[in-house]
């Protein structure tokens, strides 16, 4: 007997107040962040310089430098991997947008390339056609916290000779082959935003295992000062640089998290596991794809919705946000979290960045072709996905997990509601 939707006056499955927030806050985080603010370092302070150390030491890199956000790091990557003025990067054309402006940001031209429709990852079949004599490097963004095919991509970038980036943002813990990312290419970013698995409000964090990387890009970290000791600046600037530094409160924050990390991770994959299980045999759904040799962190938990059997692939997007709509009735905590593919966003189709087609038509430029219809699968993706955090997070529990479950099982077999 079918069951009145929510949204349509029937009773919600999910009471409100059921999905705890993120993250967990409890006494460590209260006591490391209140003894950073009663100390006398408030910018870039002791504890800045030991959540370096202890993130190094956790993720297994050589070298650390924590940064104000996410996008620093990146930006930090790219001037380590010497990029420059009219050199092109790769970037999988469907990712959050930073990804792609950390590229312009240092007057570097990015090209995009369609995703695996499975992984969601950069297609590494579709690399080397995007290859031209002015690349010089590929960012590879492991999505939604599981990792892209870093084996395939290495091979590339060896026979290429360019260096590859993680934008490891999303993927804190995520293993390729049993190596944590971060540690595979030849310099990596993480953030620690409010919705990453390590949450210090806002920050991030370069790593890198060579000096020389690490030296170009603290360089670009404080002003362009080559000497960035807080305590023996000479505050001479040698070349362009930002302030792109961390606070000691946002460490303080970061190192109190960074203690539960592993406890956080443990429950995502457990509560990604299950439900996968759960909602195997849910009409509709085209569940996450896993690779044997990725472990992923369960960063965020991604679904299309099959669009070519629901009969809706003219008008895919409009219907997946009823179905989302639907889906949230019931209490649901689910959303779109990246409704545009790069290519087609603004800045990109304009081709002008910072002003007068820069840096598109900047001097040693190549032209580039950002001809939405040349990236299928991001299309696809874009437009028939939804996506969950914080419901599979500490501090719910895997109850959550089967009420989850069952909103998407009661929406999907009574999807004949909503048309």
């Amino acid at each position: 007997m079918a069951e009145k939707l929510a949204i349509n006056g029937g009773r919600r499955l999910i009471p409100e107040g059921t999905i705890k927030k993120w993250p967990p806050i409890d006494e460590t985080d209260k006591k490391m962040v209140l003894n950073s603010l009663m100390g006398d370092k408030h910018a870039f302070g002791p504890n800045c310089v030991a959540f370096q150390e202890e993130f190094a030491a956790w993720n297994g890199n050589k070298y650390a430098i924590t940064t104000n956000s996410g996008t620093a790091a990146l930006h930090m990557c790219l001037v380590a991997c010497d990029c420059g003025t009219g050199d092109e990067v790769i970037v999988p054309a469907y990712t959050w947008s930073s990804s792609a402006t950390c590229v312009m940001q240092h007057n570097c031209i990015p090209v995009f390339v369609d995703i695996d429709f499975d992984t969601m990852n950069i297609d590494p079949d579709k690399i080397e056609e995007a290859i031209t004599p002015r690349t010089k490097a590929i960012i590879v963004v492991h999505l939604h916290g599981l990792p892209a095919q870093m084996d395939k991509i290495r091979a590339i970038a060896r026979k290429h000779n360019l260096k590859v980036i993680e934008d490891a943002c999303q993927a804190h813990g995520a293993k390729f082959d049993g190596k944590k990312v971060g540690t595979i290419g030849h310099c990596a970013a993480f953030s620690f935003n409010q919705n990453k698995c390590l949450s210090a409000g806002e920050g991030g964090m370069f790593v890198t295992d060579s000096e020389e990387m690490l030296e170009k890009a603290r360089a670009l970290w404080s002003f362009g000062e080559t000497i960035t000791d807080m305590q023996n600046r000479d505050y001479h600037v040698y070349s362009m640089g930002w302030m792109y530094r961390n606070s000691d409160l946002n460490a303080a924050f970061g190192r109190a998290q960074l203690q539960k990390l592993d406890s956080y991770l443990a429950h995502q994959r457990e509560s990604t596991q299950y439900l996968t299980e759960l909602l195997k045999d849910v009409p509709y759904l085209i569940l996450p794809t896993f690779p044997e040799n990725c472990e992923t962190n369960g960063y965020n938990y991604t679904i299309r919705f099959d669009m070519k059997a629901l009969g809706h692939e003219h008008d895919a997007s409009e219907f997946r946000y009823k179905i989302i709509e639907a889906l949230q009735a019931e209490g649901v905590e689910t959303g779109v979290w990246q409704r545009f593919i790069l290519p087609e966003m603004a800045v990109f189709q304009a081709k002008n960045g910072y002003g007068k087609g820069c840096p598109w038509h900047c001097p040693h430029a190549g032209e580039v072709d950002y001809s939405p219809e040349q990236y299928p699968m991001a299309r696809k993706h874009c437009d028939t996905h939804t996506g969950m955090t914080t419901p599979l997070r500490l501090p719910n529990d895997l109850r959550v997990v089967e009420l989850i479950a069952a909103g998407f099982r009661k929406v999907m077999e009574n999807i004949d509601q909503l048309k």
